[in-house]
């Protein structure tokens, strides 16, 4: 064990989830929380509860802010859980010397994505810290909602699902790093972040039944689909080609060494489900995101690994990120 804590450790990847074993589950793991899901499952499994906390930097990006952000994470992980949400808590951290009218800002845009949920506020807490003890504004979200769909779980992803992905990767990473770093393309990039429960209600209501469903935040595509390897110990095969990524994400990607499957998205979510409901599944997610795509398949050649297929017919594995990646994405 590190005597003490990186960035590395955060990042969604290999240390991170090291980290989180090595210390958390070690100690505080039980039935619920040992099962790795976006979100617990409570209450004889009706119920999905989650919490999350949100220290983006810049607050404000290309696509939203770290309010939109704070309610939009924690939706997410509960309508991967086929959850809607219902009620959230609210806890913020203010440095000393911080704008009230940016507050402000930051709760407007709160108020308004809890509208595309139906969701709300329930409870929370206010902290404001000397000057200097955080940067600027930190916030947490819990959530709970109510489940209208069962077994959606890694336990239940199947040797023959598709792996669908509901639109183009990267771009959250990508906008965020380009802010910060006052990058200038000719095509501005803006952050996917948006809230899916609209786009899982509307798969629900047209009977489909996916087996597995992850938004891909920290360490992007690739730590969801290493995850889903190492959980179920089958092997996620990914054709390269087929993986939808934006030309300014890519830009930045060959300028910068990025892999765009290693970086976040906020409002882009992985799919595993039955090959006979690709089509109906497809159709659905277009209408929200014209870049959604079938891009892999399970299969059993490498358990509990990624395998990326090229255009040429070369393979590769896909390993969970490592090291510091984006700093401060969420």
């Amino acid at each position: 064990m590190k005597k003490s804590i990186t960035l590395a450790e955060g990042n969604g990847g290999a240390e991170n989830q090291a980290f989180i074993k090595e210390i958390f589950w070690r100690h505080l793991g039980n039935e619920i929380l040992d099962r790795g899901e976006d979100a617990a499952l409570i209450d004889g499994e009706n119920l999905a509860f989650t919490t999350d906390s949100f220290t983006v930097s810049p607050l404000f990006f290309p696509g939203g802010d770290i309010g939109k952000l704070s309610v939009c994470g924690t939706c997410n992980d509960l309508a991967m859980m086929g959850a809607r949400p219902k009620y959230l808590s609210l806890s913020v951290i203010i440095e000393e010397g911080f704008e009230s009218r940016s507050v402000e800002k930051i709760v407007r845009s709160i108020k308004k994505e809890l509208e595309v949920n139906g969701a709300m506020i329930v409870t929370g807490d206010t902290k404001v810290v000397p000057r200097g003890s955080v940067d600027e504004i930190f916030i947490n979200t819990s959530g709970i909602g109510e489940r209208e769909a069962e077994g959606i779980s890694v336990s239940s992803i199947k040797k023959g699902d598709l792996l669908i992905v509901s639109g183009d990767i990267g771009r959250h990473g990508a906008a965020i790093f380009a802010k910060r770093e006052g990058i200038e393309l000719k095509s501005a990039i803006r952050s996917d972040c948006a809230s899916l429960w609209p786009v899982v209600d509307a798969l629900l209501k047209k009977g489909i039944k996916p087996h597995a469903m992850r938004d891909a935040t920290r360490g992007g595509v690739a730590a969801v689909l290493n995850e889903w390897a190492q959980a179920s110990n089958l092997c996620m095969e990914v054709e390269e080609e087929s993986i939808p990524v934006s030309e300014e994400v890519r830009g930045i990607c060959e300028i910068l060494g990025f892999e765009a499957t290693a970086l976040a998205n906020e409002g882009t979510f992985m799919l595993a489900l039955s090959d006979r409901e690709a089509k109906e599944v497809l159709d659905i997610l277009k209408g929200f995101d014209k870049n959604a795509a079938v891009i892999g398949v399970v299969g059993e050649s490498y358990p509990g690994r990624v395998v990326l297929k090229s255009e040429w017919g070369t393979k590769r594995f896909m390993d969970l990120p490592t090291g510091e990646l984006l700093p401060r994405i969420c």
